[in-house]
């Protein structure tokens, strides 16, 4: 429920039911440095996800107070599952109890803007730039006393999982990416598209004006139901999963966020001028060391990379997979099955 104050307080989810799954077929693994290795096509049936979280946990971190969800031994591997915009902590719901079940030690928070998770002084800028998102993984990793872990992750999340696996090596053991390499800079978002690859970024267009701010906090809803048809077209969600991660963006800094971050992304907002180091760095598109395995659904219809445009990228161990189906971008909620086997390889390798 939302209290007066707005702030999502801590809430009990459903019980997971049984998601029909195809069984997966996996190749050998193959493992390759600094060259896309195209492990073979996995093919399996969609899956909903049914709500598997119990309870929620709160932790002071960084500049803020995370809301997330722990689950498998304290003592195990610990992973960290980073969702993306506009979806939630539920993307992992099928994920999490196979990872917790093969021994790993699971985190998902809600990132910044979403949730539970909430801003500790009213004063720290409400930016959602992606730097920000990556350091606040980082202090949720020192806030569990977490000294290593995996990192995975897609859309926004893939994104953040990318950075930290880029700046931070020497925290991260192993890298899932839906995607691929999403490290990205102001000026290489200054650059124009040819027009068919514009118009999916329309969103980030509206966004930049005021009528985009306002018709988003007042449509929030509406317009996170149609960016989940259009960038997963073959996934038939029911209501009643989409209402259960809609119900995050009741967040009152969830717009802030949300806005800050793709006006960011064009040059038409300033960022935290105390990231602007990190942000230099991220601009020369670091390569990745650390052992590392990419996604893709063979029906994502959000804006994604060809998986050779990013291969040399990961100068590491790396091998990039190909999920079939009719898997879109939402790839750990619609596709659970590969997405928390890509975790429990990339651990091996």
């Amino acid at each position: 429920m939302i209290g007066k104050n707005g702030i999502l307080g801590r809430r009990r989810f459903l019980e997971v039911a049984a998601g029909a799954l195809a069984t997966t077929q996996l190749a050998p693994l193959q493992v390759a440095n600094a060259g896309l290795v195209l492990d073979g096509p996995i093919q399996l049936a969609q899956s909903e996800g049914t709500g598997s979280f119990t309870s929620l946990k709160q932790i002071d971190a960084g500049v803020l107070d995370v809301g997330y969800v722990e689950a498998g031994p304290i003592d195990g591997p610990a992973v960290i599952l980073l969702h993306g915009w506009p979806y939630d902590i539920h993307s992992f719901d099928e994920v999490t109890p196979r990872l917790a079940s093969a021994g790993f030690h699971v985190i998902v928070p809600y990132v910044r803007g979403y949730g539970p998770t909430s801003f500790l002084s009213k004063e720290t800028p409400r930016t959602g730039q992606p730097s920000a998102l990556a350091v606040d993984t980082i202090a949720l990793m020192d806030a569990l006393n977490i000294k290593k872990a995996t990192v995975a992750g897609f859309d926004w999340g893939a994104r953040t999982a990318d950075i930290v696996a880029a700046l931070w090596p020497d925290r991260v053991k192993g890298l899932v990416s839906v995607s691929g390499y999403l490290i990205g800079s102001q000026e290489a978002g200054k650059m124009p598209l040819p027009p068919k690859a514009e118009l999916q970024w329309w969103y980030q267009y509206y966004f930049a004006t005021e009528r985009g701010r306002e018709g988003y906090d007042k449509y929030r809803r509406e317009f996170a139901e149609l960016i989940w048809k259009l960038a997963s077209p073959k996934w038939q969600f029911s209501d009643a999963t989409f209402a259960r991660s809609a119900a995050a963006f009741d967040n009152p800094d969830h717009v802030d966020i949300v806005i800050h971050n793709y006006r960011w992304r064009l040059g038409l907002a300033q960022g935290d001028p105390g990231l602007d180091q990190l942000e230099a760095t991220l601009a020369a598109a670091p390569q990745i060391s650390v052992p590392a395995i990419t996604l893709e659904g063979d029906e994502n219809g959000a804006p994604h990379p060809d998986p050779a445009a990013y291969a040399k990228k990961f100068s590491g161990k790396y091998l990039h997979r190909l999920v079939m189906g009719g898997i879109g971008h939402n790839l750990p909620q619609e596709a659970p099955e590969a997405f928390a086997q890509a975790v429990i390889d990339v651990s091996k390798i």
